[in-house]
């Protein structure tokens, strides 16, 4: 059909279709059908209703969709002009929705609904005649009355204006049928008159009631309401009871005030019933309460109708509400609650602006009933009214604070809660003053205190209110109730923001606030609240105007509130928690900072700059978990501020007011043991800053006396804060510690007998030592060097120690070995000071600790494996510190020491947390030995070897773990040992360079001026290298990788020692040479690749170590370490005789002969004819001879074994033999492939003898070079290297052959050609390529043998670059082979070595020339292969290779086998990402076949296509206006597939868009690029994004319009559904949008009649959606406005005409 024929668009076909389509299958379908008929209705609303009403005719049940033909409909009435209504038109579409609503007893079916709404449209405009036709149906035995009724109230929601004036014929025709309604109806009934009413009052906004109720609507009204509340009401069905009270309430305004007042008798209690029900009941209860009250209260027509003690009984019902709706939290429910909640209070209002003296005396009453629920409901109304009724309720103030006075000590969780939050709206409204105000505040301080502990407490203790059942009633079981579901945390958090809230907002409650709340700093009660009154506290600093002055003059006037001092002495305690809940610690930082005007004047600028230090440190608290120390450096940073600031404060008055306020506050943390122990070590560094002796005796008193000491933090505490007064007070100190020793009371004897009486008396006593031990310890630790010695000595002397060995319990014995660890400690610092002396009785001081770290099983302590070593670890510690001091550890402790500790390297590997510190702790230990045992390098040397020696039987064990510590402190050692005596050494132990490091002193401990350096450093000889190598290298081949790296670590470590020490005297060279320090490195990368890469192959490693260390070894080293071996070769001659039959007669008698000795003879002569005659011959009789024993006999069974494997061994160890040999195999096997042919599948032992026999040939020739490969020793290796190429390229040549017979089930001559590849991979050396054999070698699915040639071709280039030259010479000649698989092995190769041939051009050359000649192959995989070979040339030659490239891709893109197009794309687009140069030369070539790729019904070849061409545009510059002609035609083609069906094509057209649209030039074309539009999935952003780019085409492409439309028409008839309805959209949008009338003639009457056939046609859903959305944009187009006035013709409206028509 032309489009220059004249013929107008055939809209009423086009909306046949779309109504037709209502009905589809296909929801989809259905949805865009009804989506457009609902755009287009208003623009030709009575064609649409002509077409619907051409279906409609004969009801649901010819027509699938009615409901959906109905809506349209209404859509369509509605949007119908004055002019356009016909009266008899729109009554023929009542009576027929009326027809379908009669024709049914259903009432809420979705078609009934559908018609009730058409009803409605047609009500709109003439409302009389539809309510007529509802009339019709009006009477009670019609069973369409529900229905005509719930159109009557749908009426009069949507179009209240005109329903109302009519309202008395409504009424007049539905109050007589009243009475009459069945119980199912009465809810339609009742829901009518609700709506009804709604609609008069929703009339009487703009017009006035009185016009329209008379005399008899009233009466109407009245008798409705009568029987509503008499009958309906009443009934037992809960559902007409709600919808009857629920039109009541609605109804009430509307009837006489006589008849209202005398309904609320029975009315109020009627809504009070429903309040047993659920939420939604107690919601339209609520509802119509509060139009109940608002017509009994406040009407203007007179005096309110209820008295206040006429409403007490609802407004009791209604506070119990308020509990259950208050702290609903389920969402399904969470809306109903609060608006049941909102419309209780407004009830409340309601009766408050009435009676508001008599509301405020009943829920103050409520008040004093002590029921939870009335008093929970009286807060929350209070909390809501107080601000509505703030002037009537103005004198009520010193009542309302009287009563809540009361509720302070109620316990309930949500009366608290509630009460809280009256206190806050109390605060704002000024009701908190003076001490009552202060009363309130302290409230909320209680509340916020409430700790995380308290919480779980009470949690536990007490049960939650949370409502199982929906139906609870309000009325029964009160007293079991319990409010809301509020939890203590939620509490909590309401009083602190409340807190904060009135802090910050109200002016009014500083003087409330200030200073009270200093006042609750200190109480232990309000301990968890202090950060939150420490916000507050600053907050007002910060905003109030809160001066110096005033807060001095304020905190002095009251004498209830505390003393700076105390004050101090509290903050700076509760600073101990760096994690406490609400940044606690910055909280406290802060306030101090704005507080600082309270304390003496000159710690103001000092903290200034401190605090913010200590805030910072605290800030991140995640960052601050990581370290596992942070308490104990923060709890050093408090004690660190306490004592600049004493420094600083310079009034000793002040200080003693401060150590008394410390002393005082120790009740605050009785059961608190952290915050004690901190508080010790205060009131520690206070004393050590006071000259006071008698205070400072005082108060150690009283630390000890308040102390308890049962507690180990609380003990620890207790010691440092002693060992902070000894620094002062060391004597004051001592004396008080001789006096608790005094005082123990237990003799050895009563400590004896107490084991058998009472164990708590045991107990105690161990605490008491312990405390006393640690006492003395941190003493000594804290004591100034200049007096500690002879303190010391009196107290090691006194033998006092050896009491304290006597406790039993782990933490006790832990405590007095760190006191023995902190006597070690003070001498060490001392030391430091310059005031150096010995430890007196150290040896006996190390006995002691060995006997505590013992475990004694008659302790009868249970369950103590980790506290026991815990407690080992801390001795070890102990032990290290002890053998750093003088006197030098003596070679007997030494040995008593390491016996009692070395076992520790057994223990089991569990529990880690415990016995990791442990090991850690020993090899430091022993390091600690090392470096104090020794005076000399050489002492040092033996020290080490004595110890090495001792720790080899842990490097040797058969469990991983202990050989791992054995290696860990082996290594360590060696470290220290090299610190030591080679760069020297450092006292603190440091490690390499430091500023501590000295060189060893040669002079301090004997005179050593006559001696050479050499006695003074360790010789070469005395590290035993032969004997200490030989005892770590074979942990370099370990099974654990750890292992495997400390070993290799230890090895270094030796040999770096060994270069830096003087060789012996009479060693050949003094000074070593290069070559060992290039193993020494070699050794150091081997080191570098363990800790990089754990999994690398450990004989590869071992090899690299064995090589380095021979090389680093001296002679007699090497002697001492390895043995050497010798292999003997005898040699036979024979003469030339017949060589044929002589080889046979030997072959003969070497497989006859039994004894070894005679065979290997036979063998050797076998060899020496070979040599001295012709040895092709020879090895053709032998392979021959092993060819019929390999078919004839079980040859890996056969007794003494093969003869002709030992054959094979003899001639690949044989000096002349070996090549030789080698060569003949490789020739055989190349005779083979060669005659074979293009074999077919299953055909290799075919019928003829011949090749029965050189199949056999072949085999034998196989299993002669595995043989070869692993029998050759050295000399077979040696010929191996030298025909490495031939050897490689045979083998890679028969994997083809081999995998062409494993496709039909033949996999035993693969299987045999494996063994030889691995082999020759062992033979050589080359381990990857044997790795990727033993992964792959077997997978012969699809190409996978094709990827296993490349990867082995690969690793040769790699491995072995210079041979990479034989090789491809090699496989060159082969491409030129008949056989398929062998050409395609050689082409497999050849195409990985192109990668890795940079360095040689003539080869580079020699590879493209073969791969080029072969593109042509007549195998597709070759031509693939040959093609893939050359995109894969080195960058820096691509550009001399790019013609030829581009040449064979352009020729292999119209090749006739799918997959070698595919490879060609693939190709072209790695080429086209190197930038080569000449592409511009072909570009319009490539981009025509790429273009005819794009259709492939491929996916990966039509994603690829799209991706190369648009790889193509980065070389448009040469040709730019030819390119962007083929752009315009691939255009619309990658919009289109942009919604393709697989992702893969999607992506790669974004990519191609992106890359050829700014070719184009335009900007909005561009920036559309970057919307989510672009880059969803989603089928509706997709089709905007259609319309955006079609705009774009419309206004900047206009001349390429008509190109993109046809192409866009084209793909209508595309394979792929989806892309049929991106173009149907496409072109669609195109046409709606372009103003060409030249496009609009051309292809408008075209698409809309390929819509209209193929959206009635189509089997696709896809399809017939788009086309229904398709069609609807065309007709709302602005081009096409003549449909607007065409009718359905009647006389022609079957479907065979559209289809006939329109058939294209």
């Amino acid at each position: 059909m032309a489009a220059s024929s004249g013929n107008s668009i055939p809209a009423p076909e086009a909306i046949q279709v779309l109504v037709q389509s209502l009905a589809d299958e296909s929801p989809m379908v259905k949805q865009a059908s009804m989506s457009s008929l609902k755009s287009l209705a208003p623009l030709n609303p009575l064609l649409v209703l002509d077409c619907c009403l051409t279906v409609s005719r004969g009801g649901r049940r010819r027509f699938g969709n009615i409901a959906g033909v109905f809506q349209v409909m209404s859509i369509a009435i509605g949007a119908l002009e004055e002019g356009e209504v016909d009266a008899a038109y729109m009554e023929k579409l009542a009576k027929l929705a009326t027809a379908e609503i009669i024709s049914s007893k259903e009432i809420k079916a979705d078609w009934q609904r559908a018609a009730s709404s058409l009803l409605v449209a047609i009500g709109s405009h003439l409302p009389d005649l539809m309510m007529e036709e509802l009339f019709l149906h009006l009477s009670a035995q019609n069973s369409a009355l529900p229905a005509m009724v719930q159109i009557l109230a749908d009426f009069a929601t949507s179009d209240a204006i005109q329903f109302t004036p009519r309202l008395k014929g409504v009424l007049s025709r539905v109050l007589p049928i009243l009475g009459n309604v069945r119980d199912q109806h009465r809810p339609i009934f009742a829901n009518a008159f609700k709506c009804w009413c709604q609609a008069c009052w929703q009339y009487s906004v703009e017009f006035p009631l009185s016009s329209i109720l008379d005399s008899d609507v009233t009466s109407f009204l009245n008798s409705a309401f009568e029987l509503l509340l008499q009958n309906w009401a009443t009934s037992r069905d809960l559902k007409v009871r709600t919808s009857a009270v629920e039109a009541l309430g609605q109804l009430v305004g509307l009837v006489t005030r006589t008849l209202l007042k005398a309904a609320l008798p029975k009315f109020i209690p009627t809504i009070l019933e429903l309040y047993k029900r659920d939420h939604n009941t107690a919601f339209l209860a609520t509802c119509s309460l509060h139009n109940l009250l608002n017509a009994s209260l406040l009407s203007e027509k007179g005096s309110p109708l209820l008295d206040f003690e006429d409403l007490t009984v609802a407004l009791s019902t209604l506070l119990p509400v308020v509990c259950s709706y208050t702290d609903i939290k389920e969402c399904t429910y969470f809306s109903v609650g609060l608006k049941t909640y909102n419309e209780v209070q407004h009830c409340f209002l309601t009766v408050g602006l009435v009676y508001p003296e008599a509301l405020f005396i009943f829920l103050v009453n409520k008040f004093k009933l002590k029921e939870d629920q009335m008093t929970f409901g009286a807060l929350c109304v209070l909390k809501h009214l107080l601000p509505r009724l703030s002037e009537a309720w103005h004198n009520k103030r010193p009542a309302l604070i009287e009563a809540i006075t009361l509720l302070l000590e109620e316990q309930n969780l949500g009366v608290c809660k509630a009460l809280a939050e009256l206190i806050v709206v109390m605060a704002s409204h000024c009701y908190l003053v003076g001490p009552s105000g202060e009363l309130f505040v302290e409230y909320l301080v209680r509340h916020c205190a409430m700790s995380d502990q308290e919480i779980d407490e009470l949690v536990i203790s007490r049960e939650s209110f949370r409502p199982t059942n929906l139906y609870y009633s309000f009325q029964q079981k009160r007293s079991e109730a319990k409010i809301g579901s509020v939890r203590p945390t939620e509490l909590r958090a309401i009083c602190e923001k409340g807190l904060l809230l009135i802090t910050i907002t109200i002016p009014e409650m500083e003087h409330v606030l200030w200073p009270f709340m200093l006042k609750m700093i200190i109480p232990r009660l309000y301990t968890g609240a202090v950060a939150t009154v420490c916000r507050c506290i600053s907050d007002m600093c910060r905003h109030r105007s809160i001066n110096s002055d005033r807060m001095i003059r304020e905190c002095r006037t009251r004498v209830d509130i505390p003393r700076p001092e105390e004050l101090f002495a509290r903050l700076v305690v509760l600073l101990h928690n760096p994690l406490a809940r609400e940044q606690l610690a910055t909280q406290i930082l802060t306030v101090l900072c704005y507080l600082a005007s309270l304390f003496p004047k000159n710690i103001n600028l000092f903290w200034q700059d401190e605090i913010p230090k200590m805030k910072a440190y605290v800030s991140d608290t995640e960052d601050l978990k990581q370290d596992l120390s942070y308490q104990e450096t923060w709890d050093d940073m408090i004690i660190n501020f306490l004592a600049e600031t004493l420094d600083i404060v310079q009034d000793n008055d002040w200080v003693i007011s401060l150590g008394n306020a410390f002393a005082k506050q120790y009740e605050l943390y009785t059961s608190d043991d952290d915050h004690s122990a901190l508080l010790h070590r205060c009131l520690g560094i206070l004393l050590q800053k006071v000259d006071n002796r008698t205070f400072v005796r005082d108060k150690i008193d009283w630390m000890y006396k308040q102390s308890n000491i049962n507690i180990p933090e609380n003990r620890l505490g207790l010691a440092k804060a002693m060992g902070l007064v000894a620094a002062s007070h060391l004597d004051t100190v001592l004396d008080k510690l001789k006096e608790i020793l005094d005082n123990i009371g237990e003799s050895i004897f009563q400590r004896f007998v107490s084991f058998f009486s009472d164990k708590n008396k045991v107990r105690d006593s161990d605490d008491i030592h312990a405390a006393l031990a640690l006492m003395y310890g941190y003493a000594a630790r804290y004591a100034p060097s200049t007096v500690i010695e002879a303190r010391i000595d009196a107290l090691v002397g006194t033998n006092m120690l050896s009491h304290l060995l006597m406790v039993r319990h782990p933490s006790a014995k832990q405590a007095v070995i760190t006191a023995i660890d902190l006597l070690g400690l003070a001498v060490i610092n001392a030391g430091e000071s310059g005031i150096s002396f010995p430890l007196k009785k150290r040896d006996q001081l190390l006995d002691y600790i060995l006997t505590l770290m013992r475990r004694h099983d008659e302790e009868g302590f249970s369950d103590l494996s980790v506290e026991l070593l815990h407690t080992q670890a801390l001795a070890l510690s102990a032990c290290t510190t002890l053998v750093s001091v003088d006197p030098k550890l003596t070679n007997e402790m030494r040995n008593i020491v390491m016996k009692a500790t070395l076992g520790f390297f057994a223990l089991p590997n569990d529990p880690a947390d415990a016995v990791n510190p442990l090991i850690h702790n020993l090899i430091t230990l022993l390091c600690a030995i090392l470096h104090t045992s020794g005076e000399d390098g050489r002492s040092r040397a033996e020290q080490l070897f004595h110890i090495l020696k001792q720790i080899d039987q842990y490097v040797s064990s058969p469990l991983d773990y202990q050989r791992k510590r054995g290696c860990l402190a082996v290594y360590e050692m060696l470290l220290k040992f090299r610190a030591l005596c080679v760069t020297g050494y450092c006292t603190l132990g440091c490690k390499g360079s430091c500023q501590h490091i000295k060189q060893i002193d040669r002079t301090s401990r004997f005179s050593a001026a006559n001696l050479p350096s050499a006695f003074l450093m360790p010789s070469r000889d005395a590290l035993y290298l032969g004997d200490r190598v030989i005892a770590y290298l074979p942990r370099c081949a370990d099974t654990n990788s750890e292992v495997r790296k400390l070993s290799a670590q230890i090895l270094d470590q030796f040999f770096d020692i060994s270069l830096s020490l003087p060789r012996p005297v009479a060693s050949n060279f003094s000074t070593p040479d290069e070559s060992s320090y290039a193993a020494l490195s070699s050794l150091e990368d081997v080191i570098a690749i363990l800790k990089r890469d754990t999994s690398i192959d450990p004989s590869e490693v071992f090899n690299r170590v064995i090589s380095s260390v021979c090389i680093l070894l001296t002679k007699d080293e090497l002697v001492a370490t390895l043995y050497g071996c010798s292999v003997a070769i005898w040699e036979d001659e024979l003469n030339e005789t017949d060589i044929s039959r002589t080889a046979q007669s030997l072959l003969s008698a070497a497989v006859h002969v039994s004894e070894k000795y005679l065979r290997h003879e036979t063998l050797v002569a076998i060899s020496s004819l070979a040599e001295n005659t012709i040895p092709g011959v020879v090895f053709n009789e032998v392979l021959t001879t092993a060819a019929r024993d390999i078919v004839t006999k079980d040859i890996l069974r056969m007794p003494g074994g093969w003869p002709m494997q030992d054959a094979f061994y003899v001639f690949s160890q044989h000096n002349e033999l070996s090549s030789l040999f080698l060569e003949h195999l490789i020739s055989t096997l190349s005779h083979t492939s060669a005659h074979k042919g293009d074999i077919g599948k299953g055909d290799l032992s075919g019928d003829s003898v011949g090749g029965r026999a050189e199949n056999e040939i072949l085999q034998a020739a196989i299993v002669a070079l595995t043989a070869f490969f692993r029998g050759g020793g050295k000399i077979g290796k040696r010929a191996v290297e030298q025909d490495y190429a031939s050897v490689t390229a045979i083998l890679t040549l028969h994997l083809g052959s081999c995998y062409s017979q494993s496709t039909s089930g033949q996999h035993e001559q693969l299987r045999t050609l494996l063994i030889a590849f691995q082999a020759f991979c062992e033979c050589v050396g080359d381990l990857e390529m044997g790795k990727i054999l033993a992964r792959d070698g077997e997978k012969n699915v699809d190409e996978k043998w094709i990827n296993l040639i490349g990867n082995l071709a690969g690793c040769i280039s790699i491995k072995r670059p210079k041979e990479v030259s034989a090789i491809s010479v090699i496989l060159s000649k082969y491409l030129n082979q008949p056989v398929r698989f062998q050409r395609e092995a050689a082409a497999a190769a050849l195409s990985e070595f192109v990668r890795y041939s940079e360095g040689s051009d003539s080869v580079l050359e020699g590879i493209v020339e073969a791969l080029c000649r072969h593109v042509s192959d007549d195998s597709p995989m070759v031509r693939r292969l040959c093609l893939r070979g050359l995109v894969q040339i080195p960058l820096i030659h691509i550009n001399t290779y790019t013609k030829e490239i581009l040449g064979v891709i352009l020729a292999l893109l119209e090749d006739s086998d799918d997959s070698v197009q595919l490879t060609a794309v693939l190709c072209l687009l790695s080429i086209l990402e190197l930038r080569p140069n000449g592409v511009e030369h072909v570009l319009l070539n490539l981009s025509v076949r790429l273009r005819n790729l794009q259709l492939s019904m491929d996916t990966k070849m039509r994603a690829n296509a799209f991706a190369a061409f648009g790889a193509l545009s980065p070389y448009a510059s040469g040709s730019r206006d030819s390119f962007l002609e083929q752009v315009h035609a691939v255009m619309p083609r990658l919009v289109l597939h942009l919604l393709d069906d697989e992702y893969s094509v999607r992506q790669a057209c974004r990519n191609t868009i992106k890359q050829v649209v700014p070719l184009m030039e335009i900007e909005d074309l561009i920036s559309l690029l970057n919307t989510h539009r672009f880059i969803s999935d989603h089928r509706s952003d997709y089709q905007d994004f259609l319309r955006d780019i079609a705009r774009q085409f419309i206004q900047h492409l206009a001349s390429r319009v008509d190109n993109y439309m046809a192409s866009t028409v084209q793909a209508f008839d595309a394979p792929w559904p989806s892309i049929q309805a991106n173009a149907m959209y496409l072109s669609s949008s195109m046409l709606s949008l372009t103003d060409d009338q030249h496009i609009s003639l051309s292809y408008y009457y075209q698409v809309f009649g390929l819509l209209v056939s193929k959206g009635s046609r189509s089997t696709d859903a896809i399809v017939r959606a788009t086309c229904s959305s398709s069609l609807g944009m065309l007709l709302k187009s602005t081009n096409l406005v003549s449909w607007r006035a065409d009718r359905l013709d009647h006389t022609d409206s079957g479907r065979s005409s559209i289809d006939s028509e329109f058939r294209i």
